[in-house]
Parts: C-alpha cells; sequence; structure tokens
C-alpha cells in the first residue's frame, strides 16, 4: 500500500483516480447549469435537494478530499519532475516533438484552475450550502440560501464574471485534455494505436464540458441584459 502513495507509478494512478473523479463531479455539475437554461425552478428543487442534507455534505467531504489529493501531488510530481531534470531543462533549446504546451504547463494551468475553483466556492458554496449549513437564513448578498437560480442569475449578470470565468474555463480545458489521455495512458491504454484516439477522445469530451460551461454562463449573460 505505500508503494501507491510513495512511487511514481502509485502517486500519477491517485492523480488518474482523482481526476477522473474531478471530470465525473464537471459533467454533473455541467447537467445541473443547464437545468437554469430551462428552468429556474428545477435549478432550485436541485439546489434545495443537495442543499446541507448529509448524503450532500458527505459528498463536499469526498470531493473537497479529492481536490486536495490531486492539487498535493500534482506539486510532488512536479518538484519530483524538475529535480529528475537538473541541468537538463536549462539546456533545452526547442519543443520536444510530440510534447503539447498543456503538459508542459499543467501545474500552471492548475493554479488557474485552482483560483477560479476558489471564485466559484466563494460566490457559491460560501453563498449557498455554507449559509445554510451555519443556520442562516440570508447569504452575504440578502438572498435565500435556496433561491440557487437568483444568485447563478445574479452573478452572471456582471461582465467581469463572465470574462473571469471564460479565462478559468479556458484554463480547465487545457488542463483536462492532457489529463483525460494522461489518465488514460496510466492506467494502461498507451499503445502506440490508442494513443492517437484516446488523444482525439479526450479533446472531444473536454471541448463538450468546458463549451457547455461557457455556452451557459453566455446564455444567462444576455438573458440578464
Amino acid at each position: 500500500m505505500a508503494n501507491i502513495f510513495t512511487s511514481s507509478i502509485g502517486k500519477k494512478l491517485i492523480m488518474s483516480i482523482t481526476g477522473a473523479f474531478l471530470i465525473l463531479f464537471l459533467t454533473f455539475h455541467m447537467i445541473m447549469n443547464g437545468a437554469l437554461v430551462f428552468s429556474d425552478e428545477a435549478y432550485d428543487a436541485i439546489v434545495r435537494f443537495l442543499g446541507a442534507n448529509w448524503y450532500a455534505l458527505v459528498g463536499t467531504v469526498i470531493l473537497a478530499a479529492g481536490v486536495v489529493f490531486h492539487f498535493v501531488y500534482a506539486i510532488i510530481l512536479t518538484l519530483g519532475n524538475h529535480k529528475a531534470r537538473g541541468n537538463i531543462r536549462y539546456a533545452e533549446t526547442k519543443r520536444e516533438r510530440g510534447v503539447e504546451w498543456s503538459s508542459k504547463n499543467m501545474f500552471v494551468l492548475g493554479l488557474v484552475v485552482i483560483l477560479g475553483l476558489l471564485l466559484h466556492l466563494f460566490n457559491f458554496w460560501y453563498n449557498m450550502q455554507w449559509t445554510e449549513i451555519i443556520g442562516a437564513h440570508t447569504n452575504s448578498l440578502g438572498m435565500s440560501p435556496t433561491d440557487g437560480a437568483d444568485l447563478v442569475r445574479y452573478v452572471f449578470s456582471h461582465p467581469g464574471y463572465v470574462i473571469a470565468y471564460i479565462i478559468w474555463l479556458v484554463g480547465l480545458w487545457f488542463h483536462l485534455t492532457h489529463g483525460m489521455w494522461s489518465m488514460m495512458q496510466t492506467v494502461g491504454w498507451n499503445s502506440k494505436v490508442w494513443m492517437k484516439r484516446l488523444k482525439c477522445i479526450s479533446y472531444i469530451l473536454s471541448t463538450i464540458i468546458v463549451g457547455a460551461f461557457m455556452l451557459i454562463l453566455i446564455i444567462l449573460y444576455v438573458q440578464s441584459l
């Protein structure tokens, strides 16, 4: 068991497992946000269902643990890679064939994703689930924590937030495109035949997830005008 947490393969496996979990969460979140485009009542019903109920709190703890593990092991792997390369990286004069920009900047992209996540937590989790947990009837904006539709529409009626989220989503897209096929490669799907297919699948899935998020927030902004 110790080898899973200390070996190079074990660390990558943990990154893959936590990454897969976060991708599933993003997919669910995308579908949930899509409901708001068609019905405020449907979105608020989901918010009330997920509120401060025990199963939602358990899910929140698991999700938080997944994010922490993913980020911590990303730091460990990045430091390990830098140490292993030593001064070799300073002698590089050109980009290696087949090495994409995103694969060489996953840590930076991860920081962009984390900063965006913190903004998202402040805007929504803090004003919804946390407000319910502490027993408050209104959040920092004077809204009920179960009025999720009003809160989301309020946030995305401000162009500054829309731009910030688009920047976040672009960083998320780059992170996902590399992370997905890297995850599949780690679990053994790394043959020459499958590598191109996996990259193609990663680009398609990442584009669907991120593109849907962007479309939703743009629609919400237009609806607020």
